[in-house]
């Protein structure tokens, strides 16, 4: 069966251009009621204007779809507000939210400073949680929901230049792996998609040559899927870019234990490094609470 949203409404922050104007017009053309959120800046946040989500709108509109525009800024708890606000007001429910928007400082940490950091953070960490606090009543009430948030490589697994991109974008998956044990009994669904596209954020980024290959409407498919009122996962983080999607998880060693009480020593670990490192055995846990469950397994066996 064809996966269609009609009858729902999305929000999708960041949606005019790139990425976040893909999954918008995705979603529209399957029959969502979209939400077009842009604060129209430059790509290190700076400046405004309301041009790129009116141009957005106007393509959903032309091709069929209902949607509307907002301008406000995630970076804000009154903004996140308000953007959830306008769907409200303007389609009477919230039934997915995409977590797309976003900014780049780019610097080595030794030259960053903490207004750099902290505008980068605001953006991408703060502002997924303050629309996430804004629709999540709704969705609990309601009983029903899809949350996409936004991660990156660099926050999976490091970039030079990026210590706050890279620290926003693993802390999302961090909030989204508690949220997903949260909504899990109402039906409130929360994943990640780690996106490589080609886009403002990404031109000085990608290889030469290769902006046709990561189209960002390559990546979309992704963002559907997990806005699906049929798909029940909760927690994935899946990589997708140039028609390539893969799932990412985090996993721990097989371990050793090597003493209690106080028993262990530095050079204890440097002895066993080689087996605490070893991840032939290596396997995910659900969350925490495995993990807390295993070492106690280990050490009291």
């Amino acid at each position: 069966m064809t996966i269609d949203y009609s009858g729902r409404v999305a929000v999708v922050t960041g949606a005019g251009a790139g990425l976040g104007r893909a999954h918008a017009l995705l979603l529209a053309r399957r029959g969502a009621k979209v939400v077009v959120n842009d604060l129209g800046g430059s790509v290190d946040g700076n400046a405004a204007s309301s041009a790129a989500a009116d141009a957005v709108v106007c393509e959903i509109r032309d091709a069929g779809g209902e949607a509307v525009a907002s301008y406000d800024s995630v970076a804000t708890q009154a903004g996140g507000q308000a953007i959830i606000a306008t769907a409200i007001d303007a389609f009477g429910r919230i039934d997915m939210l995409v977590n797309n928007a976003g900014n780049l400082r780019d610097k080595s940490f030794i030259k960053m400073g903490m207004a750099d950091f902290s505008a980068v953070i605001d953006t991408h960490l703060f502002g997924t949680a303050y629309c996430i606090a804004a629709a999540w009543p709704r969705m609990i009430e309601q009983q029903y929901g899809r949350i996409v948030v936004t991660t990156s490589a660099s926050g999976l697994y490091g970039n030079f230049g990026q210590s706050n991109y890279a620290a926003a974008k693993a802390a999302v998956v961090g909030m989204m792996l508690s949220l997903k044990d949260e909504g899990a009994k109402y039906d409130v669904r929360v994943n990640a998609i780690a996106p490589v596209a080609a886009t403002r954020m990404t031109a000085d980024i990608l290889p030469e040559g290769t902006p046709e290959l990561f189209r960002p409407e390559l990546v979309s498919p992704a963002v559907g899927w997990l806005c699906a009122e049929e798909c029940t996962e909760s927690g994935a983080v899946i990589e997708a870019g140039g028609g390539y999607f893969a799932r990412v998880q985090t996993f721990e060693s097989e371990g050793v234990v090597l003493g209690r009480d106080c028993g262990v020593a530095p050079e204890d670990i440097r002895d066993n490094w080689a087996k605490i490192s070893d991840m032939t055995q290596a396997r995910p846990f659900a969350n925490s609470m495995g993990v807390i469950a295993k070492v106690l397994q280990n050490i009291t066996a």
